[in-house]
């Protein structure tokens, strides 16, 4: 097939869609009028009108029980870490869809497109699309993969309107959750099936972007609540750095379901998803994506002070391109946790877990090149064990120690001690500090590796070791008025045993790779929020990095430090929230982002807008405009670099993306 044809097939998709989304819009028209009658006052479930979506007050939002930081509820302004806690009505409010581009809401984190698919997240350094010392959860179900120690951001994919909330932590976590929260935890923790009752549709598209969704909740007698969607998009093409069709256009469509059953002193949870998709490529056959997962939680209450907790889930993956290979990754995962009050002083935690990965990656690229995992198929085992105490010292005064013991599949177990001072200053100021250790685990790709073209071996594996932190946080955080709220913190980073290529002893090939760089991070993240009036809230946050990496004496150095990442070295966003009419509101996201140095990006501003009313109970109509500032720009890379695992170059298009919303 030729160029020209296959971009006229590909631009056929786009149309289908429309003409699926036209299909569904008429049908919600005579939807909403034979239920325009039930949309009355008394109408319940999850009202997702604009008069709804009204920013929490400040002294409710530092009031937000969060439980990343230490595994137990406590109050957001009572956290020793420096957490971003992103709201459901924030994330609503923006009109952002897709995960990633949810997470550029948290000030603490560097969120980067490379293509239409693939996006580099992180927090504090390391970035790019295989980033690996950031650990993403999803109601408590690891997201990460083997395959690179990171987060395959195409797969993950919530109804923005089923999160409760999103607590984002820039940071070590190795405490309380093992390897590779070494930067940073992100925990995505959805609603319960009883604050999603009755229906929702929603049908939308633009010139990048179509997507529809369906879902329905309610009750199966007095104890039991559910829920299901299903959810289907498709996002077209971007632009390469010379304006030509990047062919990373992909779509994808998901379902899925949860129930909750709550006897007496119980929550019982089963929820899962199901999801198949297919991604342009720009130079071999579409890949194709699918996979799903099923996730049973016990929380037990034993009394108030003390609970049980026991989660199992499973977890399969594939991706697969046809003639050249494909990946298959099915996971097994068992974690158990009590937290109990041991006299009037401390508040003790504890608990552990085992994991089971079992990954299959025979890929040929060609009939002479040779490009895969050796072992191709490899089950790695891991296990844990961990304990953290909080100690009150005085009324103002904690101290919280622990550690953890984790067994990875390819190295020795090691302990992964935290120390943490919280002081509250006063009722609306609290002072911490931290020093913690934290360790990335090496992945099949730092280990298995094997590139083979005819006789010369250009990849092997390595005894690749532990990459290490030791890092020391300090941080503030204040309410200084009714109206308004800060956040500040800073950090020391000092890592050692970071990955590095190597060339082979005597000839240079093979090459593998090793632990031959060290080097030490500094920075600041600050975030803040004022309330101008009933109507109007100011946000505003940003970031500064300084990294300091080198090669250690006797490294090859191949690829330069570029390996180790790509990071702007500041950010900062300024967000406005206006509540205007009745039903009327209007979200403005103003950012800039620094400068990329290997694979080069400039920095760039850019501004997103949100605007939605509801026309009625039952109907809201929204337009939500990305990237208005420039036709497009580069967000990661415009040249190749060892870091880089899929295309580099792409531009982000500006896009406008219309929606509407029927309520059931």
């Amino acid at each position: 097939m030729t160029l020209s044809r296959a971009t006229d097939c590909h631009r056929d998709e786009p149309r289908k869609v429309a003409r699926g989304i036209v299909t569904v819009a008429i049908f919600l028209c005579f939807f909403i009028v034979a239920h325009r009658s039930s949309a009355g006052p008394g109408a319940q479930g999850d009202n997702l009108s604009t008069s709804s979506l009204k920013t929490l007050s400040i002294e409710d939002l530092l009031n937000l029980e969060v439980t990343s930081v230490s595994k137990r509820g406590e109050p957001l302004s009572d956290a020793a870490a420096a957490v971003f806690v992103i709201t459901r009505e924030e994330i609503l409010n923006s009109g952002a869809r897709s995960l990633p581009d949810i997470l550029r809401l948290a000030p603490n984190l560097q969120v980067a497109q490379i293509t239409s698919n693939s996006f580099a997240v992180t927090a504090r350094g390391f970035n790019g699309p295989a980033a690996s010392k950031l650990l993403v959860l999803i109601d408590g179900r690891s997201v990460y993969t083997p395959y690179h120690s990171g987060v395959s951001w195409d797969i993950q994919d919530v109804l923005p309107e089923d999160i409760e909330r999103i607590e984002v932590i820039s940071g070590p976590g190795a405490t309380l959750w093992g390897a590779n929260a070494v930067n940073g935890v992100i925990n995505i923790i959805t609603r319960k099936a009883g604050d999603t009752r009755n229906g929702s549709l929603r049908v939308g598209g633009g010139n990048l972007e179509q997507r529809g969704s369906v879902q329905y909740g309610g009750q199966a007698g007095s104890a039991v609540d559910y829920r299901a969607y299903v959810d289907s998009f498709h996002y077209g093409d971007d632009l390469t750095a010379t304006g030509m069709n990047a062919r990373d256009a992909w779509q994808k469509s998901q379902g899925g379901f949860r129930v909750d059953w709550m006897p007496t002193g119980d929550l019982v949870t089963l929820q899962g998803d199901f999801y198949s998709g297919s991604e342009d490529q720009r130079v071999t056959a579409d890949e194709a994506i699918s996979g799903h997962n099923l996730l049973t939680r016990w929380n037990h209450a034993f009394s108030q002070t003390s609970s049980l907790q026991v989660q199992a889930y499973y977890d399969y993956t594939k991706f697969s391109i046809p003639g050249v290979g494909f990946d298959e990754l099915n996971s097994y995962d068992l974690d158990v946790q009590h937290a109990f009050t041991w006299g009037s002083r401390q508040s003790i935690v504890w608990g552990g877990g085992a994991r089971t990965e079992d990954d299959n990656f025979p890929t040929i690229l060609s009939s002479t090149q040779l490009l895969t995992f050796s072992p191709r198929r490899r089950t790695l085992d891991y296990s844990n064990a961990f304990l953290q105490d909080t100690i009150a010292l005085s009324r103002t005064l904690n101290l919280i120690v622990g550690t953890k013991y984790e067994h990875d599949a390819y190295t020795r177990g090691e302990p992964l001690p935290n120390l943490r001072f919280s002081w509250k200053v006063s009722d609306s100021n609290l002072l911490w500090a931290s020093a913690s250790r934290a360790v990335r685990a090496p992945s099949r790709l730092d280990r298995d590796l094997f590139e083979v073209s005819g006789p010369v071996v250009y990849i092997r594996g390595g005894d690749f070791q532990d990459e290490r932190l030791t890092a020391y946080e300090l941080g503030y955080r204040s309410q200084p008025s009714s109206k308004s709220s800060v956040s500040i913190s800073t950090f020391y980073n000092v890592y050692s045993d970071l990955r590095s290529a190597e060339y082979s002893p005597g000839p240079a090939l093979p090459a593998f790779f090793a632990n031959g760089m060290s080097g030490n991070t500094y920075g600041l993240e600050a975030w803040g929020n004022y309330q101008v009036s009933e109507w109007w809230r100011m946000s505003a946050g940003g970031n500064w990095l300084h990294e300091n990496l080198h090669f250690n004496p006797g490294s090859s150095g191949i690829g330069g430090i570029a390996l180790a990442g790509d990071d702007p070295s500041y950010q900062i966003a300024l967000r406005s929230t206006m509540n205007f009419a009745r039903d009327g509101l209007l979200y403005l996201d103003l950012h800039h982002i620094g400068a990329l140095p290997s694979p080069a990006s400039p920095g760039y501003t850019e501004l997103n807008a949100h605007v939605s009313w509801a026309v009625s109970r039952a109907v809201t109509l929204a337009l939500t405009g990305s990237n208005l500032l420039h036709p497009h720009h580069l967000e990661f890379g415009t040249t190749a670099a060892p870091l880089q695992l899929g295309s580099t170059g792409v531009e982000s298009g500006r896009s406008i993306f219309l929606e509407a919303q029927s309520r059931f």
